[in-house]
């Protein structure tokens, strides 16, 4: 056995944590346990641990109980522990609520487990400050392991201010995001019945997908239906708009195919499926427009941002919130979005630069709406600064600047309360004041800029 003293200091006292590792193996287990001492014993060596949270709580949550854990540090530095045990009905959260506001305990952490945190979060959110916490930050160390030693470790380590906590913006916000991502689950839902309905098509040999660049479109959906109502043949010159590029006799070829009952009816119930969730998404955008009613302001000010149209802002808003003093620099907010490289150094060499995972619903969004404007010639500030990354780096990594681009765009309009202007990126891609340049270069320069050159008229 090795055993290791450490010290330990909460507001001028110091006192030892007792680390002791015991090989069990091919395990070892670590135990912590305070020992108090004088306030004037020091050793030379030890590791200073700063008591933030004098009374906090730990949180082991599960789907039908969680586990608290009080620790109370007095002025001495010893450390008092009570736990207690309360189911997830509202009844019993309410008394822990109470619980926590009898033992003088106003700081709260937690795992994130599934969804089962937000009822908790919830009920505790008007008279504590939680702090909620990624499982990976606060996973205890292997060994015995039960719910009040979880609640314990989590405890601890809080009490130390050592757990990083997850960004949760207000109640309000929070109901604007689950209605906003519920949008995007019909969306896909949408997409894969069409995706389905494709296949119906290919095995029954029916070629609308070769004719016309949305079967989804008026003319190619009424074809479809001619189908499913008759499945003989038919002329289908009736059925045809303006607009189409390929030829009637092409489309008379096309839809010559063989289309069996079942395959008939499997399509009969993807379209009405997705008509329900076409009349389903419609009902909910109008509830969305409702709720987002009160940030009329803000959506307003990020609608401004090239690329970025009124459902776009309001999914924004939803992720990041109106409130960006939570982000000390447009940095973190990239970096949260997951839009920034991520940080793998060793031995002075960096191992990746590839991006991370998080941002799972705003950074497909910022993407989106990236590929959106640098198609566009309206915005040569933007455009420009895509094609010069696009021939050194590739259009991946490219888009993911400019969504970085724009989400940084968002962080300072918000924090700065004005418009997106798009003079304060121009200026970046004009040479210097005094440089000379030709006249060649200069037209280059004005059409970069947005500017149509046109040749001055003969005098």
């Amino acid at each position: 056995m090795c055993r290791t003293f450490f010290q330990a200091q909460m507001s001028g006292a110091l006192y030892p944590v007792n680390l002791s590792l015991e090989r069990q193996t091919t395990r070892f287990s670590v135990s912590v346990q305070s020992l108090p001492v004088p306030s004037n014993t020091f050793s030379e060596g030890c590791v200073m641990l700063k008591i933030a949270y004098p009374v906090c709580c730990g949180m082991d949550v599960h789907k039908s109980f969680l586990v608290a854990c009080i620790a109370s540090t007095n002025e001495k530095g010893i450390t008092t522990y009570k736990s207690k045990r309360f189911s997830t009905f509202t009844g019993d959260l309410r008394r822990c609520a109470v619980w926590l506001f009898e033992n003088n305990c106003k700081d709260v952490c937690m795992e994130s487990t599934g969804k089962y945190w937000i009822p908790i979060y919830n009920i505790l959110e008007p008279t504590c400050k939680i702090v909620l916490a990624h499982p990976k930050y606060v996973k205890a160390i292997r060994g015995k392991k039960t719910d009040k030693k979880d609640a314990k470790w989590i405890a601890d380590i809080f009490k130390h201010d050592l757990v990083t906590g997850s960004f949760i913006p207000p109640a309000d916000i929070r109901q604007l995001r689950d209605l906003v991502r519920y949008r995007w689950k019909l969306t896909n839902f949408t997409t894969g019945e069409k995706n389905r309905a494709q296949n119906c098509l290919t095995v029954s040999n029916i070629k609308l997908d070769d004719v016309f660049s949305d079967v989804f479109g008026k003319a190619a959906s009424a074809i479809t239906g001619r189908l499913l109502e008759n499945n003989k043949p038919f002329d289908v010159t009736p059925y045809l708009t303006k607009g189409i590029k390929a030829s009637a006799e092409d489309i008379q070829s096309a839809v010559d195919g063989e289309m069996c009952d079942e395959q008939a009816e499997k399509l009969r119930i993807i379209r009405s499926h997705m008509d329900s969730l076409e009349l389903c998404k419609l009902n909910l955008e109008s509830l969305i427009l409702s709720v987002a009613e009160k940030y009329l302001p803000q959506l307003n000010l990020v609608s401004t941002v090239p690329g970025i149209q009124s459902f776009s802002a309001i999914a924004v808003i939803s992720e990041i919130g109106v409130d960006m003093s939570v982000f000390p620099t447009s940095k973190h907010l990239c970096s949260w979005a997951g839009l920034t490289p991520q940080n793998n150094e060793s031995a002075g060499k960096k191992k990746t630069t590839r991006i991370n995972r998080a941002g799972a619903y705003i950074k497909p969004l910022l993407v989106q709406c990236a590929n959106a404007v640098v198609t566009s010639k309206k915005h040569p500030e933007i455009r420009n600064r895509y094609l010069a990354l696009k021939k050194r780096r590739g259009h991946k990594k490219a888009i993911i600047a400019i969504a970085r681009m724009l989400l940084t765009a968002i962080y300072n309009i918000l924090k700065k309360n004005e418009p997106y202007n798009p003079e304060l990126y121009r200026k970046s891609d004009l040479p210097p004041a005094h440089r000379e340049v030709s006249v060649a270069e200069a037209v280059f320069i004005l059409q970069r800029q947005g500017y149509i050159v046109s040749p001055a008229p003969a005098p």
